[in-house]
Formats: C-alpha cells, structure tokens, sequence
C-alpha cells in the first residue's frame, strides 16, 4: 500500500483505519492524522506506526524521540553504489528555492542515514538496505540524492526521470523494531515488497 499525503483526502491510509477501528484511535494526532505516530512521505510504501489511544501514542512518541525505534527502509537508486556501506550525517533543512521540497543545509536540523549494499545491477541501480537515526522529513531521499545516488521513481529529488513508468518512488519501509509502549515486549514487524517494486528488481541483472 502506497501512502497518499497531503490534498489527497480520498483513498488514504487513514480512511482505511477508520474503517476498521472506528472510534479506537488516539486522539493525538487530530481528525487529520487521529493515531498516526509517524509519517512516510507520500508514495512510500510499508510500515508505520498507528496508536490505538492516547497512552500508547505518547509513548510511542517518546521512543521515536529517544531514537529507541529502529527503521529499516529498502530502496533502489540510480547509479551503482561503489561502497558496501557508508552512514551520510548531513544537516537537512526547508529549500529556499523550493518550499515544497527538503535540501541539505548548514542551518538544518540533524540528520543520519546508514545504508549498506544488497545487490548492484547491470542496468545502473543499487538495491540498499536504508537505517535512519533521524526522522527528517524525506530525508532518505534526499541524503541519497546529495550523494548522487537518487531513489529510483522519485520524481521531487531524481529530475523527474522515472525510466520504469511507476507511480512512487521505490522506497519501502521494511521493518520497525520497538517496544511495545504498553507491555514492554519487544517488536519486530516486517512488510514484504510490494509487487511492482518486487518485479522491478526481478527484472534486472545482478551484476
């Protein structure tokens, strides 16, 4: 499932759940996002994380904040990626030549990207396996895009090419690891591709 953000109020992730758990949700994050504890950025399949009520919504909040949660994103870019692994610490801010979009900025707010190298193909993309410290907003795609490896499909921060005609960029949230903010027991969720992102990668060769 693709996440369908701002001025998309029809068809979202939200009208789902409501569907689902009616009046059970927490309250926190308002009629507009009412449980949501975090956000992918629109067209970004995979987790996240929904809170039930207010209780478990604060303290979810407080483990993303204390960096307790751990995300792991896959991502295809364009280019092959010449380093097994690398972590990108580049400040991440609002561009001043477009609002709507995110840059690497000296005045910006922390941000840190680990990625390590799955597989690298023939046709000029790496599949990475993407860890972030920090929840800035797009800041995968545009920490990738800064090093010249931009995510494949992602029509703000690779230049508008799009060469497998899809809709999204191919970014998955794959796994959260947390605690439960109730029982304390430790999670592992996980999400499988979706199939369009998982046929790409079919598609190619290994180099």
């Amino acid at each position: 499932m693709y996440i369908h953000g701002n001025g998309n109020p029809d068809g979202t992730l939200v009208n789902a759940i409501l569907a689902i758990c009616k009046d059970s949700l927490s309250g926190i994050g308002g009629k507009i996002r009412p449980g949501i504890v975090h956000r992918l950025d629109k067209d970004t399949s995979g987790l996240l994380i929904v809170a039930k009520n207010d209780k478990a919504h604060i303290a979810m909040s407080e483990q993303i904040k204390n960096r307790e949660v751990k995300k792991t994103y896959i991502a295809l870019v364009r280019g092959i990626v010449k380093e097994n692994e690398a972590t990108i610490n580049m400040p991440i801010g609002r561009s001043e030549k477009d609002r709507k979009k995110m840059a690497v900025k000296r005045d910006g707010k922390q941000a840190v990207t680990h990625f390590k190298v799955i597989e690298r193909y023939k046709e000029g993309y790496t599949l990475l396996e993407v860890i972030i410290e920090t929840g800035r907003t797009h800041q995968i795609r545009v920490h990738l895009s800064e090093i010249g490896y931009p995510v494949a499909g992602d029509e703000v921060y690779s230049n508008g090419k799009n060469p497998f005609g899809i809709h999204g960029q191919l970014l998955h949230a794959k796994k959260l690891e947390f605690n439960h903010p109730i029982t304390g027991e430790k999670l592992l969720l996980e999400a499988n591709l979706p199939k369009d992102f998982q046929d790409i990668i079919n598609s190619l060769t290994k180099i």
